[in-house]
């Protein structure tokens, strides 16, 4: 683990470290310890892969980007209070994905998803992110809400998705920053690619604050 170029922490409470080869263990123990997530939309625990995969799982061959980020918001017992998963220039240039947003169940209800999303999104835009996308299961309500309170949009839905056990409706949703018409972000076809993170997971957002 280490923290070049993240982004700073928003509170004295957490540290903010990059998770790769070596954090597999750590990530493995947040997913279990929260399972909430997968369970609601995948129908299931998560898999004894399911931090490994986070990790090292490659995006689909041909779609250019600049960097997968797999980042964790570590406690003062070495312990994750949250990670967070974001590909930089995601098919075109300053798409910004974000594939996994995780806080703790012992957060819900405390504010700290709100504050956490925050600080990521403060950090993307200072990277040259204009557009942030994602992917949520229709019907996980507690994401939904979260999400259209960060100001998404929907773009469009995908149906028939396989997830686990499940096979769940897809809303990609997307966010501009304040200088680029959200007309464009619906029009841009540059802007509308088959979902990254839906290839595995939505965006991981059901462990969140109502």
């Amino acid at each position: 683990m280490h923290s070049s170029g993240l982004p700073p922490s928003p509170s004295p409470e957490w540290r903010v470290v990059e998770l790769g080869a070596g954090s597999e263990s750590l990530l493995q123990r947040f997913f279990e310890e929260n399972p909430l997530y997968f369970e609601s939309v995948n129908g299931e625990p998560p898999q004894p892969t399911e931090a490994h995969e986070e990790i090292h799982g490659a995006l689909p061959a041909g779609w250019p980007y600049t960097k997968k980020w797999v980042i964790g918001y570590a406690n003062a017992q070495g312990s994750l209070a949250a990670m967070a998963n974001l590909v930089s220039d995601l098919i075109a240039p300053s798409v910004w994905h974000i594939g996994t947003f995780i806080v703790a169940t012992s957060k819900h209800g405390s504010g700290d998803a709100h504050t956490l999303y925050q600080n990521l999104e403060s950090w993307a835009r200072g990277h040259g992110a204009q557009w942030l996308r994602l992917g949520v299961v229709q019907g996980n309500v507690r994401a939904e809400r979260f999400w259209e309170r960060q100001g998404f949009i929907e773009t469009r839905v995908r149906s028939g998705v396989s997830m686990g056990k499940l096979t769940n409706t897809l809303r990609v949703m997307f966010k501009s920053n304040e200088t680029v018409p959200r007309a464009k972000v619906r029009s841009n076809p540059s802007l509308q690619p088959t979902c990254y993170g839906c290839l595995r997971q939505p965006t991981q957002a059901a462990e969140l604050k109502r």
